[in-house]
């Protein structure tokens, strides 16, 4: 075939072929009648296309598909990043995201947010009662009933343990309030857990945004509201005031100032006369610590105590008091002839009963200053072993067979039942003074307090009840056959000054007089 008389097929073919290079998948040429070797060249790279587009088609789709999943996995990372896993609520970093998009609404021109912040009240004893799982549950029956109590458009996230929070974009002070009221409500029906009943209520604290406020600004001023609400009392709801974060950097300071106190010269221990009804004779002391701040002043125990539990310094301010007071117990019994049976009464924390060393140290610190084991006993609230958990039971059977007493203290407000202390390694229970105080006003409580002794003795217990705080209490204890009592009609708490002249002097309280002869008046 000449030059002149080329066979157009083939510039078609090269054509083609140059389409396919670059792609243009779709390129077909339409074979002629001739049906030669051209043709059959045509055929080919026609055949070559088809291929080629449908492997490129398949791989579109993979690559779709993968993209699709990537995406899908990229948003559920992504979710579960601003989730809580146990809950499904919005997390911390889900909630601070949702607090500066309403903060920056507002700046545009929308209404405020509010942030209701959440922390149940004794949640923990829940967990310690019933177990971690249980516990699980609860919380994730608390996320559903705060999701029940909100609108479409607020956002509540679990910020970790038992702490919540509820934001409401663009609220009112009222629609707060209303909120939070719900939310108490819905707390405060009864859980049901199998064949268990739990009650999770809640104290509440609430902020109402304010112009140039952070997101941060927002969660610690609604953050102090709530610990104002727990200070005050349980299921409490309190809206925030500025005054409240003078509080809270009050409390900041003294915290880091009791650190430092336990290892100085500023803690003091005072001493509370225990007494034999039918005789007045001392039985022997309960020790009490308090705080001499250089500038406050006396602090009391219940300011302190939570305080020195919540900052984790109660284990050495535990062994302050143990082995300081067990030294003036040493020196009075040198000094003084102290009746054989005159015991010293320690109470002693949850978190310490738990230590693995406290048997030794006890041990230790007895035999290092000569003190038989029954000189010795330790009170315990019912709430430190409503567990009984293998450590505290350990620790309680050991101090036990050491000889030392264990006293159940403020009974009447924990947990405990008569037959649950029948199982522990308790010989004495100390009646808390709520009892006393309607004993002669509320019709009924004479009787109430009767059967409670009963049931104590019934039990192979002793009865010690504290708040005694006149004559006519401790005549009606006496007539019921109360063996021992202590309270403010006997005695005031002493300085260990005073109550060594007191033990120097006599075994016997003057019920009614302080050491001078004053009369001491009730501490109401």
């Amino acid at each position: 075939m000449s030059a002149d008389n080329k066979d157009p097929r083939l510039a078609m073919l090269v054509e083609s072929i140059v389409r396919l290079s670059r792609g243009e998948l779709s390129s077909r040429i339409e074979p002629s009648t001739a049906r030669d070797e051209v043709d059959a060249v045509i055929t080919g790279v026609n055949l070559l296309a088809e291929e080629l587009e449908q492997v490129y088609e398949q791989f579109e789709k993979r690559v779709e598909s993968r993209t699709a999943m990537l995406r899908q996995a990229h948003l559920d990372m992504m979710k579960m990043a601003m989730s809580d896993a146990l809950t499904g609520l919005a997390n911390r970093v889900a909630l601070m995201e949702g607090i500066e998009e309403a903060l920056g609404q507002a700046a545009n021109g929308a209404a405020p947010p509010a942030l209701l912040l959440l922390d149940l009240d004794s949640f923990k004893n829940v967990n310690d009662r019933f177990g971690h799982d249980a516990g699980d549950r609860v919380l994730q029956e608390v996320a559903a009933r705060l999701n029940s109590v909100v609108r479409e458009s607020d956002l509540v996230a679990r910020l970790g343990g038992d702490e919540f929070a509820i934001l409401l974009p663009a609220a009112s002070k009222e629609v707060a309030t209303q909120v939070a009221r719900r939310a108490l409500e819905v707390l405060g029906e009864q859980i049901q857990l199998d064949s268990l009943h739990v009650t999770a209520k809640a104290s509440i604290g609430v902020r109402l945004g304010a112009p140039g406020q952070t997101a941060d600004d927002l969660l610690l001023d609604a953050d102090t509201a709530m610990y104002a609400a727990k200070r005050e009392g349980r299921s409490i709801i309190k809206i925030f005031e500025p005054v409240m974060l003078y509080s809270r950097q009050l409390r900041s300071q003294m915290a880091a100032e009791l650190r430092g106190a336990i290892s100085s010269d500023e803690l003091i221990l005072h001493y509370q006369p225990v007494v034999e009804l039918a005789t007045n004779r001392i039985l022997g002391v309960e020790v009490l610590v308090r705080w001499q701040h250089p500038l406050r002043g006396l602090i009391p125990p219940d300011t302190f105590i939570p305080l020195a539990e919540e900052i984790g310094v109660i284990h050495d301010l535990d062994r302050w008091v143990m082995s300081n007071s067990l030294r003036q117990l040493a020196e009075w019994r040198k000094d003084f002839a102290l009746d054989d049976d005159f015991q010293l009464r320690v109470n002693l924390s949850a978190v310490e009963l738990k230590q693995l060393d406290l048997v030794d140290h006890v041990r230790s610190l007895l035999r290092a200053l000569h003190l038989p084991a029954h000189s010795l006993v330790i009170e315990i609230t019912e709430t430190a072993i409503v567990t009984r958990g293998e450590v505290e039971m350990y620790s309680l059977l050991s101090l036990q067979q050491l000889g030392v007493g264990i006293e159940i203290d403020d009974f009447g407000t924990g947990y405990s039942s008569i037959s649950y202390l029948r199982e522990l390694p308790v010989s004495m229970v100390k009646v808390d003074r709520s009892l006393l105080v309607e004993l002669n006003t509320r019709t009924g409580q004479l009787e109430f307090v009767a059967a409670i002794l009963q049931l104590i003795r019934a039990a192979g217990l002793e009865a010690v009840f504290e708040g005694i705080e006149t004559r006519e209490q401790a005549d009606q204890l006496r007539a019921l056959g109360c063996a021992s009592g202590q309270g403010y009609y006997f005695s005031r708490p002493l300085p260990a000054d005073d109550a060594s002249a007191l033990l120097a002097t006599t075994r016997y309280l003057r019920a009614g007089e302080g050491i001078d002869g004053s009369e001491i008046a009730p501490s109401r």
